[in-house]
């Protein structure tokens, strides 16, 4: 099939994104049927769909820490990723659709059950933990460069955080006389079809990018090209989940996709080689921050996210943008 793909001339690239995109929903389609066997909206965004949706990202680093590529891509990419999951794909579902964690004044009082607060705190949790990680990569990228040491730091970070979600989800499954649905090996096996697919046309996409040397689809803007690639199955996660009005699986999959580009992207590039980090770091590390804040505020305080809120987000997304491309 890559033989086939490959001899479509013109179209071979598009025929990659194609297959990326196939993978995405491949992964999708099946996160949709373990949410349907019962699998908790903050269990799947926090655990299963970050890796997912930014599995994209990771092999992204692996590719190019395996070609002896840039880290400061490896960076750009992951500073993309996380702004767009904490502004645009949150702030705009919240403009179009509202985005409440909790239900409204008007909802029954046996809606406000503690499930809906659990969410909430386990949100704020995951949140906090965004502060947590890009402050640590921000102090350890503060000399101009993240080293092997650095990097053992940042994936340990992450190995430590998801042990103590997993052992979450065991405890509560065993509180609650819960087991994993039937059909749970045969949707990992899916998702590990598409995490192949998503490799494959990763891959060669990186292979292709960088031997062109001119123009904006080019190597001096694979960093950005790749983060918006990447970027889109969490896209297409946050409007399908804003639409249904399930605003839990679309912050626990934005923020926990966060996760997976800082620490861990980062830091299995600089077990390859050390990280140059760029002057355009500590600008993406600002409006990352102060997105997390504004989240933080809104969901802590009044357990939603107003819609001007949402338009404001979106119009952050857009001086990103300006700061990091266009300026």
């Amino acid at each position: 099939m890559l033989t086939w793909i490959e001899s479509a001339g013109l179209a071979t690239p598009w025929f990659f994104v194609g297959l990326f995109l196939a993978s995405s929903f491949l992964m999708i389609w099946r996160l949709e049927s373990m949410a349907a066997d019962g699998m908790e909206g903050t269990v799947l965004g926090t655990l299963i769909m970050p890796y997912c949706t930014g599995m994209g990202n990771l092999i992204f680093a692996i590719v190019l820490g395996m070609k002896g590529g840039s880290g400061a891509e490896v960076l750009t990419n992951c500073l993309v990723n996380n702004v767009t999951n904490l502004t645009l794909l949150v702030g705009l579902p919240a403009a179009l659709w509202g985005m409440a964690v909790l239900p409204g004044k008007a909802a029954k009082k046996k809606e406000q059950d503690y499930s809906h607060h659990l969410n909430r705190l386990s949100m704020m949790l995951t949140l906090l933990a965004v502060l947590f990680f890009t402050g640590t990569a921000w102090a350890l990228g503060r000399r101009r460069e993240i080293g092997f040491a650095d990097g053992l730091i940042l994936v340990g970070l992450f190995l430590c955080w998801q042990s103590f979600h997993v052992f979450e989800v065991l405890k509560s499954n065993r509180r609650q006389n819960k087991a994993f649905g039937r059909m749970l090996a045969v949707d990992l096996i899916l998702l590990g079809i598409g995490t192949y697919g998503t490799y494959v046309s990763t891959d060669w996409l990186v292979s292709w990018v960088s031997n062109i040397k001119t123009g904006f689809i080019s190597a001096r803007y694979m960093g950005w090209l790749s983060g918006w690639l990447d970027v889109l199955p969490n896209g297409l996660m946050a409007f399908y989940y804003g639409w249904r009005r399930q605003a839990e699986v679309v912050y626990t999959s934005q923020v926990g996709d966060a996760h997976i580009c800082i620490p861990l992207c980062i830091g299995i590039f600089a077990l390859y080689k050390p990280i140059v980090v760029p002057p355009f770091f500590e600008t993406g590390v600002l409006i990352l921050g102060g997105a997390t804040l504004v989240h933080l505020i809104f969901i802590g305080i009044w357990g939603r996210l107003p819609r001007t809120a949402g338009w404001l987000l979106t119009a952050a997304y857009g001086v990103f943008l300006y700061k990091g491309l266009i300026k």
